[in-house]
């Protein structure tokens, strides 16, 4: 896509990453791109008002800190989220039972 706002609209969810630097041949061509594709609050308000925005994090600036206030802005949960599932791999992974339930996280015996 060449604009963030023409796409906004037309968009379910939003998985934003930052433009990598790493990934140019070149430099001028990262310069003229790395601004392009911000996300602020003006530029959200052109989604749909259930849009979900993702981010792996951390951000560097390709989201601005005024979208973190939207209701859309889902990535702290996505990263709280994805805390609990490397915690449960790794249980499953070790054979660790859960405290709370007093299984194990992948007991197959149970299937």
């Amino acid at each position: 896509m060449s604009s963030l706002e023409d796409t906004l609209p037309k968009l379910d969810v939003l998985y934003m990453t930052r433009v990598q630097k790493e990934r140019f041949f070149n430099e001028e061509e990262y310069l003229r791109l790395k601004d392009v594709y911000i996300l602020d609050e003006e530029k959200l308000k052109l989604a749909d008002k259930d849009m979900p925005v993702l981010h792996p994090l951390p951000r560097v600036d390709e989201i601005s800190l005024d979208v973190d206030d939207d209701s859309r802005a889902a990535y702290f949960d996505q990263v709280q989220n994805g805390k609990y599932i490397r915690m449960a791999l790794i249980m499953a992974l070790l054979g660790i039972t859960d405290p709370v339930t007093g299984r194990k996280v992948l007991d197959t015996h149970s299937l």
